[in-house]
């Protein structure tokens, strides 16, 4: 172990051994060396050796073995920190090698609920085009526990839609804040006016959007009984919008989506601001994927955008 004071270790990489690296991840994943060893199909005494010849070199004592397992020490959670960023950036290497020699080709397919509108979105979109013009872009639309269970199956890297849960399989990264409000048409007797008690509204015809309803909707509409009278039903936001324009019921639909239609008159916002529900639109993705360059190549270019905004 080296002073506190000491200078830093200049000839660590060149003769530190990056396998150990790889089997400290590996015990940390797998919350144990019993279970890494299973995982890698080794002995465990291999597995504790390597820790330590992991530890000596380091100088400093990485994991805590405990009843549950393996706890980090600070240094360990570092250590973790740095080898996860030097595994994303080997995983990396054959995708941004292929962008640079311009030979990606290939489709990346994308899950989202629909009306989803976001501007570093459509930046990403429009700037992933232009670098990789030959990849094809497919946008596959549908209810939002269709866009996880696709993910959760493997049918798709990269999703867009909300979640009322976390699920340990996937990646959940902020992509905006959508709220929703509930409208009427311009021929409907409470245009123009605001609703302050819901309640009032229980015996009102809704048009409900089934599977794509959000659940802090759902709850909503279930606190004060509203869409018991189901005049209409539209799986897609933009049908839904259709239908609530054209009277046949109210409706909950997001914002941005009504804007539109709200400045040209078609549409009028019932609920107070303060009384629209909101939730998080996320971008989502495999926690472990198995993405292609093409694919890779999206996801990073989604993300860059979400940093200049975070930034900015």
């Amino acid at each position: 172990m080296t002073d506190k004071g000491a200078l830093p270790d200049r000839s660590f990489a060149s003769r530190v051994d990056w396998n150990l690296l790889r089997t400290f991840v590996e015990i940390v994943r797998a919350g144990g060396v019993g279970a890494a060893a299973r995982r890698l199909n080794r002995q465990q005494p291999s597995i504790s050796a390597a820790l330590r010849r992991l530890e000596d070199q380091v100088g400093v004592q990485l994991l805590v073995r405990s009843s549950t397992g393996v706890e980090m020490t600070a240094a360990g959670e570092a250590l973790m920190r740095l080898c996860e960023e030097m595994l994303e950036t080997a995983r990396m290497v054959p995708h941004q090698i292929a962008q640079a020699s311009r030979r990606v080709r290939g489709i990346v397919r994308v899950q989202l609920i629909s009306a989803v509108i976001s501007d570093e979105l459509d930046e990403a979109i429009a700037s992933f085009h232009r670098r990789n013009p030959d990849i094809h872009i497919e946008m596959r639309i549908s209810p939002w526990r269709a866009v996880l269970e696709a993910l959760e199956r493997g049918e798709v890297e990269i999703g867009i839609g909300y979640d009322s849960n976390v699920r340990p399989g996937l990646v959940y990264e902020p992509l905006f804040v959508e709220r929703q409000q509930l409208y009427c048409s311009r021929s409907h007797p409470l245009f123009g006016h605001r609703v302050a008690r819901l309640g009032e509204l229980k015996d009102e015809g809704f048009v409900l959007t089934g599977e794509d309803e959000l659940e802090t909707v759902t709850r909503l509409r279930r606190r004060y009984r509203l869409g018991t009278r189901a005049n209409g039903l539209a799986e897609d936001i933009g049908e839904a919008m259709r239908l609530i324009m054209l009277g046949v019921g109210i409706g909950f639909l997001p914002v941005l989506a009504a804007t539109g239609a709200v400045a040209k008159g078609r549409l009028w916002p019932l609920l107070l601001p303060d009384a629209e529900p909101s939730y998080e639109i996320y971008l989502l993705a495999r926690a472990e994927p198995s993405r292609d360059t093409a694919t890779q190549l999206f996801f990073d270019e989604v993300m860059r955008r979400l940093r200049i905004q975070k930034v900015a």
